[in-house]
């Protein structure tokens, strides 16, 4: 009998009965028990994965990213009755992209894609055919790889499948046994990955990402074997913070967002999304001719539903008044924050039909972005990435069919690259790595130019500063030869951990030498909501007194986690 498994992440709960304890073949029911059983295993070690971090900052969080992406495939699934894999599979793969956060997890969306693209199709697998899907799901996820680094996720994912190839040629092969044979190949490796990867040796840890895909293993084998672990009915997770857009209501309101799952036969997916664009907006269909998965934006939801189930059986039904939850996150992100006078103001239209959205965290900045002119702003970034669908939402929202996307930390570039596929909107997405990065394209965009010029001059403003990001190291470890203790204050230079010590002056004045501080002209001094303005202050005068042809500015930029970011001009 299969095991009833709950995970306390949104509430999910999926109870299936009348099974086999060790199946030999793996139908949609199967797949759904196991996706849960993995949900559930990953959250229990998800902070053991986010303690798996190269650098001694605090990070994007590897395990919180892929179980946020993980619990966002298990969402899409929990409420369809379909025993087909492939529908099962389908539903999985889109939920994992929609909810993709970090590298890790637009990495892990694509091992979702491969996996759903193999069983396309079939109701259920026999054992070789599942590990041909988890080869088709390891080359999905090497392709998505620009370039592929041995070492990482791809490793494990590969190894996996390839023990699981050997062991479905087995006599008596089960889908028990290919999973263990999975599992077993996925742990080999992931202690490997310090074998491949020196940074991983020098810092003396596995890959969070191969470790986090193990774990996901070890779940899903759990699951097939109907194994009880009583930790899942007492699990409490840790639920991050929901990314927010601060921007200018339009004067007819936002309208509602109506998703739901249509469930029917022979149903047309092409015509209903058809229909369905001709009712509203940001519109997404996508699914089987028995399973539809619809969002839209839209002024008439009951006209939506009302078409919908003529078409067939409604479920998992969510309508959200966008214009209310506009106001809520308006009143809550209000700040009395005075940056004097801004750089460009705020435009509701521009003559080039170009509208840019940020991903930025802190009150200060949140604000100096929507001062330059930036029209959506996603309230994220270090230790909280936005998923592929907060980005998806902000895109979708502002009144232009053009738009520039700026994420502008490195971990975030990933999941924001995706949302090319999913808008018919327009999309740029720049490489903004940081926050100096991030403001310093933005100051280059202009109103008078296209799209295609605009994101040469601020890709190329982009590239002429340097970050300097200032912390406290969370951790000891080693990375390019320079040893750091927990508790050190650390400078990482345009994204490479540089510096160490034990003041702030001294550490930030080694990191500007570096760059060579003497022969540029400004130094802008972001303070983050741990830094009091009199720490900032004493750190511009310090600046000021190694480096007096050098102009500083302070601005209060509310960041968490950095008590102090600069860019250096």
């Amino acid at each position: 009998m299969y095991t009833t498994i709950t995970a306390l992440a949104r509430g999910i709960e999926i109870s299936v009965t009348d099974s086999p304890s060790e199946p030999v073949n793996v139908d949609g029911r199967l797949l759904k028990q196991a996706l849960l059983g993995s949900l559930t295993w990953l959250a229990i070690h998800q902070e053991e994965v986010n303690r798996l971090n190269v650098f001694p900052v605090p990070d994007g969080d590897t395990g919180t990213n892929m179980l946020l992406t993980l619990e966002s495939a298990v969402e899409d699934i929990k409420e369809t009755t379909a025993s087909e894999i492939s529908k099962v599979a389908a539903l999985a793969a889109h939920g994992s992209l929609m909810g993709a956060r970090g590298n890790s997890g637009v990495i892990l969306s694509q091992i979702f894609r491969g996996f759903a693209r193999y069983v396309q199709g079939k109701r259920e697998v026999t054992p070789v055919e599942l590990a041909g899907a988890f080869e088709e799901a390891s080359n999905a996820a090497y392709r998505a790889a620009n370039p592929p680094t041995e070492g990482t996720i791809l490793t494990v994912a590969r190894e996996a499948a390839r023990a699981a190839r050997d062991a479905a040629l087995a006599k008596d092969a089960t889908a028990v046994s290919v999973m263990k044979a999975a599992s077993k190949a996925a742990k080999v490796a992931v202690d490997s990955t310090p074998d491949l990867l020196p940074i991983l040796k020098d810092a003396g840890v596995v890959d969070a990402g191969g470790f986090g895909l193990q774990i996901m293993l070890e779940g899903f084998l759990k699951s097939f074997e109907s194994e009880e672990i009583e930790a899942f009915k007492a699990l409490s997770l840790r639920r991050s913070p929901a990314a927010q857009k601060t921007l200018a209501m339009p004067d007819g309101g936002w309208g509602y967002c109506t998703e739901f799952i249509l469930e029917g036969s022979n149903l047309n997916v092409d015509q209903i999304r058809e229909q369905i664009a001709a009712m509203g907006n940001s519109v997404l269909v996508v699914g089987e001719p028995e399973i539809v998965k619809v969002h839209v934006h839209t002024d008439d939801p009951t006209a939506v539903l009302q078409f919908a189930s003529s078409l067939g059986n409604l479920a998992r039904v969510n309508v959200g008044d966008m214009s209310s939850q506009h106001q809520l996150i308006l009143a809550e992100s209000s700040h009395d924050v005075t940056l004097g006078p801004p750089r460009m103001g705020v435009t509701t239209t521009r003559t080039n039909g170009i509208g840019m959205v940020a991903v930025v965290a802190g009150a200060g900045l949140v604000d100096i972005f929507k001062g330059l002119g930036v029209d959506a702003v996603i309230e994220g970034g270090q230790t909280m990435n936005p998923s592929t669908q907060d980005m998806l939402s902000a895109v979708d929202s502002v009144p232009y069919d053009e738009v520039i996307l700026l994420p502008n930390n490195g971990n975030v570039i990933a999941a924001a690259a995706q949302v090319k596929n999913l808008t018919a909107k327009r999309i740029h997405v720049l490489g903004t790595r940081t926050v100096p990065q991030g403001v310093e394209a933005v100051v280059a965009f202009n109103s008078e130019r296209d799209g295609t010029a605009n994101v040469a001059a601020m890709e190329e403003a982009a590239r002429q500063v340097q970050t300097i990001e200032v912390t406290r190291a969370v951790r000891n470890t080693k990375s390019n030869g320079l040893k750091v203790q927990e508790g050190d204050v650390i400078a990482v230079v345009n994204d490479h951990l540089k510096h160490a010590g034990s003041q702030f002056a001294s550490v930030v004045g080694e990191a500007m030498a570096e760059i060579g501080a003497d022969s540029r002209e400004l130094v802008t001094v972001y303070r983050g909501e741990e830094a009091s303005e009199a720490d900032a202050e004493g750190l511009a005068g310090e600046i000021r007194a190694l480096f007096p042809k050098l102009h500083v500015e302070v601005h209060p930029g509310g960041q968490p986690h950095y008590p102090f970011i600069l860019s250096v001009q």
